[in-house]
Order: structure tokens, then C-alpha cells, then sequence
């Protein structure tokens, strides 16, 4: 193994059967049709519209049993931490993200290393939620993903040689970037966190063999988006260049906002849809108003970074639910007739349907026990009916420092949080990895400076039941009725994957790799891989078996943030590796 100026390790024996399975370049048509090709992974959600279900029906019900590891992979290093990305895969190589920005090529047949790469991370970076990675994005003879430092890097797929590497945004402000960026039409698409520390929220569009900036979108009503042609600078103020209109004063400059999950994208509307998160700062009381676009579904348009339209699932919010959860695109038969639907499961505790050519609400409904915020959605228009009470009190209306305290349920790490939910073409039905936790929330002053948290408010976490927190849940998204549950001890925090064989794989922090029968979800396959499972599987097949990995690694929000929640996983050990499975050939049996 040697080391190159650049901070790659690349395995000598490994260089050149990267070059041989080199020969073929991921092209758009790959990406549009990733969710036909089970032979590769090419995309973020297994395909553009992040439905994460594999047509492979080779492993399922009846044999799952017999799946069995096939090589693991370590990360390395003292750099544990939380690994919550999702592998791609393409001619027999795994391209993988771990913590702390880095990027590893692997022989997906054997395990062995091909190349890694370390971003050369500065001092004073700030990661709110641990320093994660959720993927990369493939494209031509480029592996391109970003960093903590908020950068995007591409890397040529065979050497790990930078080919170009683009500043986004200001690390020292607080912005960084921890999602997988998607790309469409040859641009890679990617969005910002930062949102605690008073950023403002943006999507942009990058060209993927120069990295020149294409266009930019603020995610902040008042913030004017620009698109940049033969080199310039034009404004593009559709949607969101007037100041004021639902911020009051200057609270619009510090926002917030930030698109810190990246997003999908629908051809059939050639549309990206991505969420945006909490406005700034979390105390409510200094910015009345809707506070747009925050809290909110955008759908973008891809060609100039002009918002289509939007749906704002928590208007004025101020309990730090966010809006970033991902809005996946599926069609369902009402009265003869296709609907052309995008679904999400958002942390405030509501799952809602949404009409994607247009963002009309069609209905919502909690996905979580219990919903105290609010008694209900509106349903004309999807908007919350607030509880009275509910909110975190004003401070200013108190002796002291500190508001009135409430008691919030679902907590602000969500009914779900970042953790992508599946959805299934044989069931209809959505896979939702979901939490029972409530919090005590109270606001406090706070004024922004520049690299410094504002957030204006305090938290405590605690879980709503004794025996169990993680619920994994199969929800119709036509009838809002949950059709199976599985409970889970700690938080629930990996992403969900579903498979035409009927099985649905997930991850939990005690360590196991689990699979469950879409239909009814009965438990039929567990594998402890040593570490808190958080990251996101995917399957595919090589040499006429199918496969299926995941990266395991505990860490993530939930030990930084969760207050009492914490104590629940405070002994469950870090890790940092990628398993890969495979269901041998004599083993693949009808269903």
C-alpha cells in the first residue's frame, strides 16, 4: 500500500484491476435506469426517485435465511464515529464514504482496497450531528462527493486522483456537507448544512466535468438565486427574491433553512424535490411568520434552479422539526385513474401525500403514536392546526432568560429523521424507520454571530415508552393505516431497503443487520456486524448471486444530542466497516 501527494492509498496490486473494470463510464442514461439495472448501483436511493427497491427476487422469504457475509471491510484508523452511508456500486467496484470525508474504492468480489481518499479536513470545522458521510455520486470516469469542510471533490473512479475539487461554501460560517450529491443532466446537484449555526439554506448545480457552478438556489425567501452563462452572473429571482414578505425585519439574512439531506429527483416532471430544515434561529418568538422557504418540499427545476413550487410542512416552526426528510416519487390507481404522487414521513410526526406535478396536499396523517404539537392537519390545504399551548413560551414575556417550558412529542430528532424510508411496487406500502421520543423544549435570547450556534433554546430528550424507542413501520400511503410494526429497544437510525423477493432490510444500534417479510413483518434474518448499524443497505447482483452490503458504525445525532435517550446506547461500541453479503447460487429458490 503506498500513499500519494494527495492523501490517496492505493493498493498496488489493486491499481490495475480498477483500470480493467474501468472501461465503462456511468452516463446519464445509467443514473435514469439505475432502478432497472440490478446489476449496479449507481445512485443515491437506488434509482432518481429514491423509492430503494430492487426488482431481485433471488433472495427472498424463503431463503433470506441462507444469506451469509462474503467479506467485510474496515475503515481503519482511530476516525470511528457514525458511518451512515450507502454504497454504490458499478463493474465490480464498491465506491464507499466513511467518516471524517473520506472515500474508499473496493473490489466488491473480494473486499480488497483499490484506492482511498482522505479530505484534508481543516481545523474548526462544524458538523452539528457528528462527522458523517451518506455517499457519493458516480458520473463519466468520476467519483464526486462532499466534504465536512463544505466542498465538493471529484475523484477519477480508478486512481482516486483529485480531477477537480470546488469551494461551495464558508466552513468557518458553519456550512458543511455531510449529503450524497445526485446528479442530473450531467450536473451535480447538491444542498448545505449548517442550519444551527444561522447559514443560509441553498441548492446548486454544479457542471460534473468542470465543476463550474451552473446555478445557484438560496433556500431563504429575501435571497436571490442566480444561473451563471458564459461565465456570468445572471439573476433568477422566480420564487424567493423578495425580502420580507413572511420574515419580519433582517431575521431573513440568517435563515437558516439548509438542504443538509440532498435530494431526489423525478423525471416523469423533471423535477428535483429537495427539503429544507429548521428555520433560524429555533427561538420562534423573534421571527412571526410563515418563514419561507424553511420547514419545507421545494421542487426545483434542473435546468435554471427556479422553484417549481413548494409545500411547507411546519410554517413558523419552533420546535426544530425540519423539512428535510426525502420526498419520494410512486404512482397509485384512484378511480380508474394514475395519480402521480410523492410521499414523505416528516419529523414533526406527519406523513404526507402530495400531488409531484404540482405540490397540492392529498392527505396526511401521524405516522407516530402521538402528536402534541398540533391536533391536525387542515384537510383543504395540509397546513397544521397548532395546539394551543404548544409552543416553546416567549422569554421576553418572563423574568429571567428563559420561556415558559413545553413538552413536545414527537422530540426535534423527529418521528423520523434523516434516515431514508423505502417504498415498495409489490405492496404499496412505505417502510418508515421512525422514533417514540418526546422533549422538554424552552427558548432563550440568542443574537447571531457568525460561527457560532443560534439556536435561542434548550432541550431535553426522553423516551415514550419504557421497553422500546425505534419503530419500524409499514404504512399505506392511500389509507394512512399502519400494517405492521416492529419495535426496536434504541432509536432506530439506518436507512430502509425493500426488494421484489418481498423482504424489507434494515439496520439497528445494537449491531444487527435485520430482514422482515414486507407483507407481514415477521423477523426473518438477523446478523450482528459488531457496531450500530446506521448506515443504509442496498443489493444487487455479480457473477449470478445477489448481493447485498451496508456499512455499520454507531454514532450520528442521537449519542450527541439525545439527552436521556442517550443513556439508552451509551455502551453500544463505534465501528467503521462495510459488510457485503451474498445468498450462494444453490441456495436461490421460487418463492
Amino acid at each position: 500500500m503506498r500513499t500519494n501527494k494527495f492523501g490517496i492509498r492505493i493498493a498496488a496490486s489493486a491499481l490495475a484491476l480498477a483500470v480493467s473494470y474501468g472501461a465503462h463510464a456511468v452516463t446519464d442514461k445509467d443514473i435514469m435506469n439505475d432502478h432497472k439495472t440490478p446489476e449496479d448501483v449507481v445512485s443515491y436511493g437506488m434509482g432518481t426517485q429514491g423509492q430503494r427497491y430492487s426488482i431481485l427476487e433471488d433472495l427472498n422469504t424463503s431463503n433470506v435465511q441462507h444469506l451469509q457475509p462474503a467479506w467485510a471491510f474496515s475503515f481503519g484508523s482511530e476516525k470511528m464515529r457514525g458511518q451512515e452511508s450507502q454504497p454504490l456500486i458499478k463493474d465490480g467496484v464498491m465506491y464507499v464514504t466513511a467518516s471524517y470525508s473520506r472515500v474508499y474504492a473496493i473490489d466488491a468480489r473480494t473486499g480488497e482496497e483499490i484506492w482511498q481518499y482522505d479530505a484534508r479536513l481543516p481545523d474548526g470545522i462544524m458538523p452539528c450531528c457528528d462527522v458523517v458521510n451518506r455517499g457519493v455520486a458516480l458520473y463519466d470516469d468520476k467519483v464526486i462527493f462532499g466534504t465536512l469542510d463544505a466542498k465538493l471533490v471529484a475523484l477519477n473512479k480508478d486512481t482516486g486522483k483529485p480531477m477537480w475539487i470546488k469551494k461551495v461554501a464558508d466552513y468557518q460560517a458553519g456550512y458543511a456537507i455531510t449529503a450524497a450529491p445526485i446528479v442530473v443532466k450531467g450536473k451535480v446537484i447538491t444542498g448545505v448544512s449548517g442550519g444551527e449555526f444561522g447559514i443560509v439554506g441553498k441548492v446548486e448545480a454544479y457542471d460534473a466535468n468542470t465543476g463550474d457552478v451552473v446555478w445557484t438556489r438560496p433556500t431563504v425567501e429575501g435571497h436571490m438565486g442566480y444561473v451563471y452563462k458564459d461565465g456570468k452572473k445572471i439573476e433568477n429571482g422566480i420564487s424567493g427574491g423578495k425580502a420580507g414578505v413572511t420574515w419580519p425585519g433582517d431575521m431573513w439574512k440568517n435563515g437558516g433553512a439548509a438542504t443538509w439531506l440532498g435530494g431526489t429527483y423525478d423525471p416523469d416532471t423533471d423535477s428535483l424535490f429537495f427539503g429544507t430544515g429548521n428555520p433560524a434561529p429555533w427561538n420562534s418568538h423573534l421571527r412571526p411568520g410563515d418563514n419561507l422557504f424553511s420547514s419545507s418540499r421545494l421542487a426545483i427545476d434542473p435546468d435554471d434552479g427556479s422553484i417549481k413550487w413548494h409545500f411547507q410542512t411546519t410554517p413558523h416552526d419552533g420546535w426544530d422539526y425540519d423539512g428535510v426528510n426525502e420526498l419520494i416519487s410512486f404512482d397509485y390507481k384512484e378511480k380508474g385513474k394514475t395519480v402521480k404522487a410523492a410521499a414523505t414521513a416528516d419529523r414533526n410526526g406527519f406523513f404526507y401525500v402530495l400531488n409531484r406535478e404540482n405540490g397540492d396536499f392529498i392527505r396526511g396523517f401521524p405516522f407516530v403514536d402521538k402528536i402534541t404539537w398540533a391536533e391536525g392537519l387542515d384537510p383543504k390545504t395540509g397546513r397544521p392546526i397548532y395546539t394551543k399551548g404548544g409552543r416553546p413560551g416567549d422569554p421576553a414575556a418572563m423574568e429571567g432568560s428563559k420561556g415558559e417550558v413545553v413538552v413536545a412529542q414527537p422530540a426535534f430528532l423527529g418521528g423520523k429523521n434523516w434516515m431514508p424510508m423505502a417504498y415498495s411496487q409489490d405492496t404499496e406500502l412505505f417502510y418508515v424507520p421512525s422514533n417514540e421520543w418526546s422533549m422538554d423544549i424552552w427558548n432563550e435570547p440568542v443574537s447571531y454571530k457568525k460561527g457560532a450556534a443560534f439556536l435561542g433554546a434548550g432541550f431535553t430528550i426522553k423516551p415514550a415508552n419504557d421497553d422500546y424507542i425505534g419503530v419500524l413501520r409499514a404504512m399505506d400511503p392511500k389509507t394512512g393505516k399502519e400494517v405492521w410494526r416492529y419495535e426496536n429497544t434504541a432509536p432506530l437510525w439506518g436507512g430502509v431497503m425493500t426488494t421484489a423477493g418481498n423482504l424489507v432490510f434494515t439496520g439497528t444500534p445494537e449491531g444487527y443487520l435485520k430482514a422482515f417479510d414486507a407483507k407481514t413483518g415477521e423477523e426473518l434474518y438477523r446478523f450482528n456486524t459488531g457496531s450500530g448499524v446506521v448506515g443504509t443497505p442496498v443489493t444487487w447482483t455479480m457473477d449470478g448471486e445477489q448481493y447485498v452490503s451496508v456499512a455499520s458504525g454507531w454514532g450520528g445525532a442521537v449519542p450527541l444530542w439525545g439527552g436521556e435517550v442517550a443513556k439508552v446506547v451509551k455502551d453500544f461500541n463505534q465501528g467503521g466497516m462495510v459488510w457485503t453479503f451474498k445468498l450462494p447460487k444453490d441456495r436461490v429458490a421460487s418463492q
